[in-house]
């Protein structure tokens, strides 16, 4: 199949390229950030290394949402969920009718965006346990050794089908190591939950993963946090994917495989862009509302998260 990846970002370089090196399928980038089509066509593609090591440069095609002229039997969409919906519409006039959609973006909100331009049989959702860095236009740096990654996928409404099928066994030969659910909101819910701990905290106190997994109440703050996030899900009827401990044991597992990784979160908010915590801890807390369950500590995450942003644009406007 031929996939079209709407948005060249850390992590739609990192499957865009391994689908197309990996898998031997072809991969046009749409991207709307200037400066980054005109650093990959400068240099002949984008700039790749793993860990920070044997970088090298992966030609790409890439194109502005007016120049394409393609068409793709899947998108694959990676943006900011503040961006979506302007890059949706952007995007409009490239979807067709026999199109399916994936994302495995951070937070929830995006299915029902897409769900605005895609029938919902068509699209499908994913998860991805992946650590990847933009370090700038056109440079990208895969974090974790070769097979490392782990995803989940799961249709949005229906059943696998044929496209589908194909879509994870592109994605299994590209090494991204999918595997499959048929519970859709318990597997979205159960990375929204593990991110609500190390996304939100790491960025708040601006440590790498293995920083934070150092200090000895972090299992006590992630059970605090997923016991009150599980809650709320209960009341809601979601069934996680995971269990309460498996999520407790998954912080340290992660944590200490991606020590020197700093969360999208953290990237997010030292490059002095808007996080996506309210697609996160408040998405959570939001849950709680909606089901009579207040979910103080997710609220005043989100809080502290907003506060921090303000404080870190007050002091560059001091500088």
């Amino acid at each position: 199949m031929k996939y079209g990846m709407i948005g060249a970002g850390a992590m739609g370089y990192r499957y865009g390229v391994m689908l197309q090196e990996n898998a031997g399928v072809q991969v046009d980038f749409i991207e709307t950030w200037a400066p980054n089509i005109e650093q990959v066509k400068a240099q002949g593609g984008v700039t790749v290394a793993r860990d920070h090591a044997n970088q090298h440069v992966v030609p790409i095609n890439i194109y502005t949402p007016e120049d394409y002229t393609g068409h793709p039997d899947v998108w694959i969409v990676f943006k900011k969920q503040m961006q979506l919906a302007d890059e949706l519409k952007r995007d409009a006039p490239l979807f067709h009718e026999d199109q399916y959609v994936f994302s495995a973006m951070n937070g929830m909100g995006h299915f029902e965006k897409l769900a605005d331009y895609f029938p919902p049989e068509q699209i499908v959702g994913g998860t991805a346990m992946i650590a990847t860095v933009l370090n700038g236009p056109g440079n990208v740096d895969f974090m974790g050794p070769v097979g490392s990654e782990t995803m989940h996928m799961s249709k949005y409404a229906g059943d696998m089908d044929a496209t589908t099928q194909t879509m994870m066994n592109d994605f299994k030969t590209a090494g991204l190591n999918p595997i499959w659910s048929d519970n859709f909101m318990g597997m979205c819910m159960s990375k929204v939950v593990f991110n609500a701990v190390t996304n939100s905290l790491c960025t708040m106190f601006e440590i790498q993963m293995g920083q934070f997994i150092e200090y000895p109440g972090v299992k006590d703050m992630a059970t605090q946090l997923f016991n009150e996030a599980y809650d709320a899900c209960e009341r809601a009827g979601i069934k996680l994917i995971e269990t309460r401990q498996a999520e407790i044991d998954s912080v340290e597992t992660v944590s200490h495989a991606y020590k020197y990784h700093y969360p999208s979160m953290y990237q997010d908010f030292a490059n002095g862009r808007p996080t996506e915590v309210d697609y996160i801890n408040g998405y959570i807390a939001k849950i709680g509302r909606e089901h009579d369950y207040v979910c103080r500590v997710h609220e005043f995450v989100t809080h502290e998260v907003h506060l921090a942003e303000m404080m870190r644009q007050s002091k560059k406007s001091e500088v």
